[in-house]
Order: structure tokens, then sequence, then C-alpha cells
């Protein structure tokens, strides 16, 4: 919260420029700290969607990460005062494949009591069919 007084500052300094730069790059933290949430969420989403390709089953418990993930991520993306999202389509796209292969890794981990290497793992799925899956899960969670 340094930033709410240093922004203050310059309010009564009368220093309209400084303001308005810090405003820019306080938005620019927030906005940074709602992707990092959308991944983090789209990171669970991905990893319990592999265990469900690999293993060819699902869990109760999977199934509910599934869906609360899928609704934090809309809940977060969702621009409450300006309406609209942070992420449109594209960079929410561009976002799963980013997450894809920290997921992965995880998935290793867990998928087959973690016997097999992220390797032997994506192997396993269509990689292309799993993101566009997810994709579609999150397209339709949004509303």
């Amino acid at each position: 919260m340094e930033e709410l007084w240093e922004l203050r500052r310059y309010i009564e300094a009368g220093d309209t420029a400084a303001a308005l730069a810090l405003l820019d790059e306080m938005d620019e933290m927030s906005r940074d700290d709602k992707i990092q949430k959308i991944a983090s969420f789209i990171r669970v989403l991905l990893v319990h969607m592999i265990k469900q390709a690999v293993e060819h089953r699902t869990t109760k418990s999977w199934e509910v990460s599934i869906r609360h993930a899928l609704r934090q991520i809309a809940s977060v993306n969702t621009r409450r005062k300006a309406g609209g999202w942070y992420l449109n389509e594209e960079a929410l796209h561009a976002l799963v494949e980013e997450v894809y292969e920290s997921a992965l890794d995880w998935a290793s981990l867990e998928a087959h009591e973690g016997v097999y290497s992220t390797a032997e793992l994506a192997a396993m799925h269509d990689r292309s069919q799993l993101l566009a899956q997810a994709f579609e899960h999150m397209r339709q969670a949004h509303g």
C-alpha cells in the first residue's frame, strides 16, 4: 500500500504526471496479479484434465477441482465495474498454452501414482485436443 501513500503525495504536490504514471503502474501490477491467479487456476484445471485423459477415469475430487477452477477463472477474469474480461479469448488461449507444460509436470507426479515421466505422460494423451477441451470448458464457464 506504499503506492497509495506515494500517489497521495503526488496529488497533494500537484504532480499530475507522476500521479498518472503511478496509477498506470498500479493498474499494470493489478493486471499482472489477475493473470497470475488465472494461470494458477488454469494449471489446476489442466492437471486434473491430464490425469483424466491418461488414466481414462475420473474421481469426484477431480471433478470438483475442475468445476472450482473453472468458476475461479471466470470470477477472477471478470471486470466487475468496467464490464467484460481482463483477458480476451485470444489472451486466455495463449495463457492455457503457456501453463500446459507446468501442469504436465505436476500431473506427472500424480497420475498413475507418479510412475511416468513428463515426456511419457505427454505421449499418453492428445495435447491439442486436451487444450481445446479446456478452453471450451472455460468459454462455457464464462457464460
